[in-house]
């Protein structure tokens, strides 16, 4: 039994008690007044005073009973009423509710799956196209390795420098360490600079 204080006002209390009554399902709701008190209960008042606010219709009580699973309860309220022909609508309106909730379900495992099948793919994807990215610039350092090497193993063609040496100071001759003949003479000394070229090395060096 649902009962609420006298003391809460009665439009509030009528609202959370219909409010009850339609999520928890078919109840009738009563009003009763004990000793001065007012309070709100699903069953019928004592003595059969009170009031009625709210009766559960027949659909109500069947729907009820389906809701929480019991059909044979359901079926027993329509044959004591002989409501057979509205027990059968509300049994195959249920089992529509239930058919309807299972695709609705469905539906949403199967964009759940296809949504992470998508995701694996892309990663898949992602990491693919890093993979290549990572080989082309491995290709790339390779190449310029090889043709650093290849630079290194070949020859230079610039000619090595030289140097440019000063002539020997010329030396004087005189008269008195002759003895007169002219035909000992040295030889004439050049004021050119003599080239003495270097020789290239392997390796690119230079020895001169």
């Amino acid at each position: 039994m649902k009962t609420l204080p006298g003391g809460m006002p009665f439009l509030y209390a009528a609202i959370l008690l219909l409010a009850a009554a339609g999520t928890a399902g078919a109840q009738n709701i009563y009003k009763c007044t004990q000793g001065g008190q007012v309070a709100y209960t699903d069953h019928p008042c004592p003595n059969g005073s009170g009031k009625l606010l709210h009766q559960a219709d027949d659909t109500e009580v069947i729907d009820r009973y389906l809701r929480l699973g019991q059909d044979e309860l359901a079926k027993r309220y329509a044959d004591s009423r002989h409501l057979e022909a509205l027990y059968r609508q509300r049994v195959e309106a249920r089992q529509q509710a239930l058919d309807e909730k299972a695709q609705r379900d469905a539906d949403d495992a199967y964009a759940a799956q296809q949504r992470a099948e998508e995701a694996q793919q892309q990663a898949l994807a992602d990491q693919a196209a890093e993979r290549d990215r990572l080989q082309l610039e491995n290709e790339a350092l390779r190449q310029q390795n090889a043709d650093y090497q290849n630079q290194l193993s070949q020859p230079v063609y610039n000619a090595p420098p030289a140097y440019w040496v000063a002539p020997p100071y010329p030396r004087r001759h005189r008269d008195h360490d002759h003895d007169g003949d002219g035909d000992h003479q040295p030889p004439p000394v050049s004021d050119q600079p003599i080239f003495h070229p270097c020789k290239q090395l392997a390796g690119g060096r230079t020895q001169c």
